[in-house]
């Protein structure tokens, strides 16, 4: 009897120990947790893609809670979540997608904070006061998104095949591949281009380098001489130094010279007796030189313009019957002596042509003069100022060249046996002119002087 009543003891207690299992096997696969509290929420997505009741929920990639209910709907599928502890805080701006990991993996909640937080929140999602304080709360509904999923993967790889399937793509790539092949040769024949290039540039560029490097020892020996100029010349300065200052000085005593001579010379501009007297001798100038302008204007008159030219005719004439006789005693003779004769004849009558023209121009001279000094006597002189008359000297006078008289040789006089006569009236009439004026007085240059002054203007 007491065997029995342990047996079945045990059996009763074996049975309420499998019921305990059991229950706890269940509560476990039902998600409760002893001691350990948890707050739940609502997200809607607008496809769940395979998602199941048990499916993770990660928060930065770790597990804080499961799929606990999905409830389709006519715009989207409610999915309830759970997590736990009810210590996790989540932003309640954080992303909330659905990604599916593999091809036969299962779908899994991911959420991913949009930013972080500013400063550490205090409430706890199970509280009365987390509404409004930036965290998700129980009961709270979240949007959801489709994240990575298979379906979308194969979608993609369907539309990405059926453009590949698309025949003028295939062209295009063909042509691609035609002018990638082209390019490639020409990128080949452009590498050995510049291959060559840079051989040439690297050629230039030594003789560049070898150039430049000339170029800087001339630099070089250009500034070591002008270090030694600007030596010598400071070498220079120094040993000139006092040369120098008195030279400057010499120029300072010459500037003090020239300033006190313009200093003495300013009373005597201020003069009006010398002004007068420069003012006086500035008007007998311009009468002077109106004087020669009326002396060159009577002497050339068209009477001794054409006695000029019956003397230099009478003279052409002379000059031409001597060369014919020469010529013709030359014929007949050929006597070197009788050539000589002949050509010192020539030249007689050359001296005596030129005697004829310089006694002309005496007598022309003489007889312009004449007038002048007849005015001279009869109209008395002009007064100069009293200093004119101290520094004034008077000039001497200068008489006039009486002609000279040349005696025939025994040539001209046979050479005006032999040339025939030819009339000169002009030279006679000056001739007998000159010798009435030479009886005359001739005048000084100081009374010609005093007429240029008292001339009417």
């Amino acid at each position: 009897m007491r065997s029995r009543t342990i047996r079945e003891g045990s059996v009763g207690l074996l049975i309420l120990l499998a019921l305990g299992i059991f229950g706890s096997l269940l509560l476990w696969l039902r998600g409760l947790s002893l001691g350990n509290r948890s707050y739940r929420a609502v997200v809607e997505f607008p496809n769940v893609v395979g998602m199941v009741e048990g499916s993770p929920v990660r928060y930065r990639g770790v597990i804080v809670g499961k799929v606990r209910k999905i409830r389709p709907g006519p715009q989207f599928a409610e999915v309830e979540i759970q997590i736990s502890p009810a210590t996790v805080r989540i932003p309640r701006d954080s992303a909330i997608q659905t990604n599916q990991a593999g091809l036969i993996g299962e779908t899994a909640i991911d959420i991913v904070p949009r930013q972080e937080f500013v400063e550490a929140v205090a409430t706890n999602p199970l509280a009365a006061d987390c509404p409004g304080s930036g965290i998700i709360c129980d009961g709270d509904r979240l949007p959801g998104e489709v994240g990575v999923t298979f379906d979308a993967l194969i979608s993609s790889t369907i539309r990405l095949s059926n453009q590949f399937s698309d025949p003028e793509l295939i062209e295009n790539l063909k042509a691609l591949t035609f002018n990638s092949s082209l390019a490639a040769a020409g990128v080949t024949t452009l590498t050995g281009e510049v291959t060559e290039l840079a051989k040439s540039v690297q050629s230039e560029l030594r003789t560049l380098a070898g150039s430049a490097n000339r170029t800087t020892t001339s630099v070089g020996g250009a500034a070591t001489q002008l270090g030694l100029t600007a030596a010598q010349v400071n070498s220079l300065l120094e040993t000139n130094r006092y040369a120098i200052s008195s030279t400057l000085s010499n120029l300072e005593q010459a500037s003090n010279q020239v300033r006190l001579l313009t200093t003495r010379l300013t009373p005597l501009v201020d003069d009006s007796a010398f002004v007068q007297n420069l003012n006086a001798l500035s008007d007998n100038a311009a009468r002077a030189s109106l004087t020669l302008r009326s002396l060159t204007d009577a002497i050339g008159t068209p009477e001794n313009a054409l006695a000029l030219q019956q003397t230099l005719d009478s003279a052409r004439a002379t000059f031409q019957n001597a060369e014919k006789i020469t010529a013709d005693l030359d014929e007949l003779t050929g006597d070197p002596t009788f050539r000589n004769t002949v050509r010192d004849l020539l030249r007689s009558l050359d001296n005596l042509l030129s005697s004829a023209q310089q006694l002309e121009q005496q007598v022309e001279l003489e007889q312009l003069l004449t007038p002048a000094a007849i005015a001279l006597r009869d109209k008395p002189t002009a007064p100069l100022a009293p200093e004119a008359q101290a520094t004034r000297q008077p000039p001497e006078s200068t008489p006039v060249a009486a002609p000279i008289a040349t005696p025939p040789s025994p040539s001209a006089a046979a050479a005006a046996r032999a040339t025939p006569a030819v009339p000169r009236p002009a030279v006679r009439q000056s001739a007998r002119l000159g010798r009435s004026l030479s009886a005359t007085e001739a005048p000084s240059a100081d009374k010609l002087r005093t007429v240029n002054t008292n001339l009417p203007e």
